[in-house]
Formats: structure tokens, C-alpha cells, sequence
């Protein structure tokens, strides 16, 4: 099995920051894609920012210039600096990952969901 292990929500004021890591563990050959996604009360879960095994990026369009996503692949782990905070972004923010199991298998997992606070 695959696990997604994520920290470093919690509560911040707007203009603050805050860094989400994720860590992976388990039987993994290879990690493609992997990312953040937010869920915001009464929302749909959505895309906030995703990097490729060679280091590409994508970003939603509200973060961009704020949030930027890196990823350690020799640790298996992938990170969101998150900068200049607004109350908009506060949802639960859930760590994704494309995986190429041992046995070659390629699965997409989830991590847990951590909490993402942004107020005065």
C-alpha cells in the first residue's frame, strides 16, 4: 500500500504564511504528478497547484505569484510555500499523488486533508 502523510496546516492571519509538506511511503517505484488540491466548505475539491516528476508546474490562477509548489523526489515528498494569505483560501487542502506501485501498477492517491485557516 501507498500512504500520504500531510502537515503544516493550522490557523494563520491574512498576509501570513504558511508551508504544507506531504510525504509518500509505502510500496512506490515512481511518483508522476503530484499535488494540492482545497476543499472549502460547501465547494467542490479543486486544483491549487501540481508538479511533474521533471519539475513542471501548474497553478490556479488565483494563487499564482503567491503559492508556489516544490518536491524532493529522491524523499518522495512535495511541498506548498504558501505567501500572502487570504481568507479565501482558507478549505482543507488534500496532498495528490500519481504512483507507479513496485508491481508496476499505477495508482492515484490521496492523502488525509489538512486544515487551512486564514483570518483575523
Amino acid at each position: 500500500q501507498v500512504q500520504l502523510v500531510e502537515s503544516g496546516g493550522g490557523l494563520v492571519q491574512p498576509g501570513g504564511s504558511l508551508r504544507l509538506s506531504c510525504a509518500a511511503s509505502g510500496s512506490i517505484f515512481s511518483i508522476n504528478t503530484m499535488g494540492w488540491y482545497r476543499q472549502a466548505p460547501g465547494k467542490q475539491r479543486e486544483l491549487v497547484a501540481t508538479i511533474t516528476s521533471d519539475g513542471g508546474t501548474n497553478y490556479k490562477d488565483s494563487v499564482k505569484g503567491r503559492f508556489t509548489i516544490s518536491r524532493d523526489n529522491a524523499k518522495n515528498t512535495v511541498s506548498l510555500q504558501m505567501n500572502s494569505l487570504k481568507p479565501e483560501d482558507t478549505a482543507v487542502y488534500f496532498c495528490n499523488a500519481d504512483v507507479v506501485r513496485h508491481s508496476r501498477v499505477r495508482v492515484n492517491y490521496w492523502g488525509q486533508g489538512t486544515q487551512v485557516t486564514v483570518s483575523s
